[in-house]
């Protein structure tokens, strides 16, 4: 027994000074140029690996992995169909929702006042109320109500909206939001029937002192078909542009544009003069006029970026704020975002969150129609 724990200690021992050792010898390693450079070398070699592979494969096999490639091809042709069909869906039942739509705004607008049992909502907190409590709640309620001017409809509905997501309120600018108080509505239209695929947002505006226009328009052009150059990179309907439409605004109410005086100094004479110039100003309202993909579809960072974040908020409003506009104007829909994800350290706060409600992740492309 004895000579058992002995032979046991110093297989022991002798394990753990080669560990050590090892592990020394991996530090040393570790702090050698030439041999980093040379394992950095290895690693690359190993990201085109695949490739590396399917070199060494036999010609004979290399022709079945190529017949599997156009069966792939064929799947992404039957995938776009689906999506396709989907589109005709979403187009069938956008108008079954309409008429709640509809609704919606006449109650938003004062065109319509909701009868007591369409006003009916039992609110969480009030599950824990007795009926005295409730009564009383509601007799103080009414009292309240009494003393304050009686609003017409939902005031500010749709600016509240915009301001409860973080998306639409980081378009907003102070001098946007008197504007948008005039906001009735918004809409999505979705193309014919046999049309390529496309969705219109109209924002419908009552009459105001700022532009002319009752509706303005932005229009989404969609394309659902694997690109003939990368079939392999189809996941989905991509937008492929988007057009606004003209703002006719009324003389001097164009916040869109601010004017800014700069002095200028004669080079000769050494005499100084003002100069009014009209500039680009920051407001929501650039939003009806993107950027333009040029002919050959290629477009410098600023703008790619600009149609990257345009695209996305469209998307958002089609498939989002339109559908559940009155829970995004309470903040219910907002914590029920904020509840599709888990947070992930700081980094994870400015990553941009698509839909959640969107079958697949739409993807964002520049490709020329």
């Amino acid at each position: 027994h004895l000579l058992k724990e002995l032979i046991f200690s110093a297989h022991r021992f002798l394990f753990t000074v080669c560990f050590s050792s090892a592990r020394q010898l991996t530090v040393q390693m570790m702090q050698n140029p030439q041999i980093l450079a040379a394992l950095q070398e290895r690693l690359d070699g190993l990201n085109g690996s695949p490739s590396g592979y399917m070199e060494s494969l036999p010609k004979v096999v290399k022709r079945r992995v190529n017949a599997l490639k156009n069966l792939q091809v064929k799947c992404a042709h039957i995938e776009a169909k689906f999506y396709e069909e989907v589109h005709e869906l979403e187009r069938k039942y956008a108008a079954l929702y309409q008429p709640l739509f509809d609704k919606r705004s006449d109650i938003v607008k004062a065109a319509y006042e909701p009868t007591d049992e369409e006003c009916e909502w039992k609110a969480d907190e009030e599950e824990e109320l007795t009926d005295e409590m409730k009564e009383k709640a509601k007799l103080e309620e009414e009292k309240k109500d009494e003393e304050k001017e009686d609003p017409k409809g939902i005031p500010e509905f749709w600016l509240t909206v915009f301001k409860n997501v973080d998306l639409l309120s980081d378009m907003l600018q102070e001098h946007d939001e008197p504007i948008l108080k005039h906001l009735q509505d918004i809409k999505v239209k979705f193309s014919d029937p046999g049309q390529p695929m496309s969705f219109t947002l109209e924002f419908q505006f009552e009459p105001n002192d700022f532009f002319t226009n009752t509706v303005l328009t932005k229009t989404y052009k969609m394309r659902s078909e694997p690109d003939e150059n990368d079939p392999f990179s189809f996941d989905g309907p991509e937008i492929m542009s988007c057009t606004g439409c003209t703002i006719e605004w009324t003389k001097g109410k164009n916040v869109t544009l601010k004017t800014i005086k700069k002095k200028q100094k004669h080079k000769g004479r050494g005499t100084v003069r003002t100069v009014t110039k009209t500039v680009p100003n920051d407001s929501f309202f650039n939003f009806f006029t993107p950027p333009e993909v040029p002919e050959n579809g290629e477009l410098d960072e600023d703008s790619e970026a600009i149609l990257a974040a345009d695209f996305e908020i469209g998307h958002f409003i089609r498939e989002r704020i339109v559908p559940r506009a009155v829970l995004y104007f309470t903040g219910e829909a907002i914590e029920d975002d904020d509840d599709d994800y888990d947070e992930e350290g700081e980094e994870a706060d400015d990553e941009v969150k698509p839909p959640k409600n969107y079958h697949r992740p739409l993807k964002l492309t520049f490709w020329k129609l």
